[in-house]
């Protein structure tokens, strides 16, 4: 099969080498394994030495596949000596910026092939920010994204895509980490950018949270996790800002009240702006890692220390409001428990006692029934 695309180039110079790099149309098996196979067949003066020579492109390129053939390497070269050489450093660094050129030059020329490439091999390239802080501008150029724009699940949106799209008084770029698409699509933490009309990234790749901490900003912009800190986008706005302020006061002895009942399991609970259809969400604080990266870290066999995430609620909500007119402490309690697994199952998280959930949820549909 014919590759995708491909890249012959000879140099001269103080470093001499020829380089044939290949862009396969399709993964091979053991691509998500790291110790896979991978690298280059390496020729040293036409002689062929070794299949696999992994030292001259990074992990992140890994479905690159070619031939390299140098005349400054000894031919008795092994592997150790391919560790610690300094023309290695060098041609390695010249073939992953000549990597990275054809891949710039493809998705702007021939976007259907990126495509192509993209959506078999761009969860790899994710890899690349945490991995080479020399190319990561040139790497974040790259990357593809599913966005609230259009609400699928392809990634085709880019970083500058989304800047050119921005707001005028928009600051930052917004995203949102999930288990997957359709829990991020319908994430309770984008209500209100949904509602302003504001782009928010999609993420539900493995890798996303992990790519985000690395890549911090794209063109003076900041990248922000909608699920953690404190909404404060109403400090420049005076209307958020007072209404904000009205429910913080509206809301002072109901978030008494569920805090007596609820503090063994968040941090806190306060008033928010964000949410506009959902009663309720979990927030992170903004330095803490996020619910999908904690469930890998921890299926990974982590030992995660205790956290304990922050409830938002939407005073306007009538469930909330319910809530607040509730006189019979047991039912409140039940309520507000309930309200607490609802915004854990709706960021995609499993709860620790589902059984207790059900019955509360049970008992109250009886009750209901009944009244």
């Amino acid at each position: 099969e014919d590759a995708l695309s491909w890249s012959h180039n000879a140099v001269e110079g103080k470093l001499e080498y020829a380089s044939l790099l290949y862009l396969p149309q399709r993964a091979p098996f053991d691509l998500w394994q790291r110790e896979g196979a991978r690298g280059l067949k390496l020729y040293v003066q036409r002689t062929f030495i070794m299949d696999e020579a992994e030292q001259f492109l990074p992990m992140y390129l890994r479905f690159v596949k070619g031939v390299l053939d140098s005349s400054d390497l000894p031919l008795n070269v092994s592997r150790e000596l391919l560790q610690q050489n300094q023309q290695v450093d060098a041609i390695r660094s010249a073939l992953t910026k000549r990597v990275l050129d054809m891949l710039s030059k493809m998705a702007s020329k021939q976007s259907d092939d990126y495509i192509r490439f993209w959506d078999t091999f761009g969860a790899v390239l994710k890899e690349g920010p945490a991995e080479d802080f020399t190319n990561r501008e040139k790497i974040a150029d790259l990357l593809r994204f599913a966005t609230t724009r259009d609400d699928e699940s392809a990634q085709r949106i880019s970083l500058k895509q989304y800047v050119e799209a921005m707001k005028d008084d928009q600051q930052s770029i917004y995203y949102v980490v999930a288990e997957n698409h359709a829990t991020a699509k319908n994430s309770p933490h984008i209500e209100a950018l949904r509602k302003q009309g504001v782009e928010v990234l999609l993420l539900s790749d493995r890798v996303d949270e992990w790519l985000m901490s690395h890549l911090a900003e794209y063109d003076g912009k900041p990248l922000r996790d909608v699920a953690k800190g404190e909404w404060d986008e109403s400090a420049d706005d005076e209307d958020a800002k007072k209404a904000l302020e009205a429910a913080e006061r509206a809301s002072e002895s109901l978030i008494e009240r569920m805090q007596g009942v609820l503090s063994e399991r968040v941090a806190g609970i306060r008033p928010t702006t964000r949410l506009t259809s959902s009663p309720a969400c979990l927030t992170v604080a903004e330095h803490e890692m996020g619910a999908q990266m904690r469930r890998i870290m921890e299926a990974a066999g982590q030992e995660m220390p205790e956290t304990k995430p922050t409830m938002e609620i939407n005073v306007e909500h009538p469930l909330l409001q319910r809530l607040d007119q509730e006189s019979d402490e047991d039912r409140f309690a039940d309520l507000a428990q309930i309200l607490l697994d609802q915004a854990a199952l709706a960021e995609g998280s499993v709860l620790e006692d589902p059984a207790t959930y059900v019955a509360r949820l049970n008992k109250l549909l009886v009750e209901m029934s009944h009244s």
